[in-house]
């Protein structure tokens, strides 16, 4: 799956990668403000208590992922290629839900700010690419009942659960914005699969990034669950630490995403 060419219409690699990066940053920005300064950033104990963690496991999990998706995709790897936007409706989905519980304040807008640009970029990225390409290479080579079923299914399950939740009117509002967010996102689950199930060119080309999408969400989902009961053991001295490094951080990664960019450009 990674030999041939990556089949694209146009170049993803000069606009789609400048808005990745944008969104790379935005997330990285957001999380460790809600780290490092959480009094601030969270004005209840219940935002506190969800979000804090959720913050760390963006940046272990979300982070990784979306460089690691975008790296394969500049080596021309499918994978890679078929994997950012699952990779960047996993922002889109955790930045829903972070606007949906927030207060209306500038936190709530930079959230939903994210969530729109993320959701733009994964829009230009598929966009870009030819679908019947895309099923012509994978048709047959990979389980399409298999993976249609888990999204569907997945996707029924966490639909209904997020409407009947959201009418039991019982949820804080860190559960609300979860249940926000699984209400916006997984009729994309299901309509995916349906597609995938029936071989259409649309169900090969998103297939992937909504399968590695929930892979995301489940892992970090675990990955919460385990950090939680640590968080004073954890975040004190990763925000003393993230405080040394972050500024050096945000200028070595800008240098050298735009020193490639004009590269690219000049060549």
């Amino acid at each position: 799956m990674n030999t041939s060419p990556l089949p694209l219409k146009r170049s993803v690699l000069q606009t789609e990668q400048i808005l990745l990066f944008v969104v790379l940053l935005w997330m990285t920005a957001l999380s460790l403000a809600g780290l490092l300064f959480p009094l601030m950033v969270y004005p209840r104990p219940d935002l506190r208590q969800a979000f804090r963690p959720n913050d760390a496991v963006n940046l272990v999990i979300g982070l990784p992922a979306l460089l690691g998706a975008w790296w394969l995709m500049r080596r021309g790897r499918w994978f890679g290629l078929l994997g950012l936007p699952g990779a960047l409706l996993y922002v889109t989905y955790n930045s829903i839900a972070y606007a949906a519980a927030m207060p209306l304040t500038g936190l709530f807008f930079a959230h939903l700010g994210l969530a729109g640009l993320s959701a733009l970029t994964i829009f230009r990225l598929l966009s870009g690419v030819d679908a019947a390409a895309v099923q012509a290479r994978l048709q047959g080579r990979v389980a399409e009942r298999f993976g249609a079923g888990v999204l569907m299914g997945f996707g029924a399950l966490f639909f209904l659960r997020a409407v009947a939740e959201f009418f039991d009117g019982a949820a804080d509002w860190a559960a609300f914005g979860v249940l926000v967010a699984d209400g916006l996102t997984t009729p994309l689950w299901i309509l995916g699969g349906l597609y995938l199930w029936r071989k259409q060119p649309s169900g090969y080309l998103c297939g992937a990034g909504l399968l590695l999408q929930a892979s995301l969400l489940f892992i970090g989902l675990l990955a919460f669950f385990v950090l939680q009961p640590f968080e004073g053991m954890i975040f004190v001295p990763f925000g003393v630490f993230a405080r040394g490094f972050s500024i050096r951080l945000g200028w070595w990664m800008g240098g050298g995403c735009f020193s490639n960019l004009r590269k690219e450009q000049s060549g």
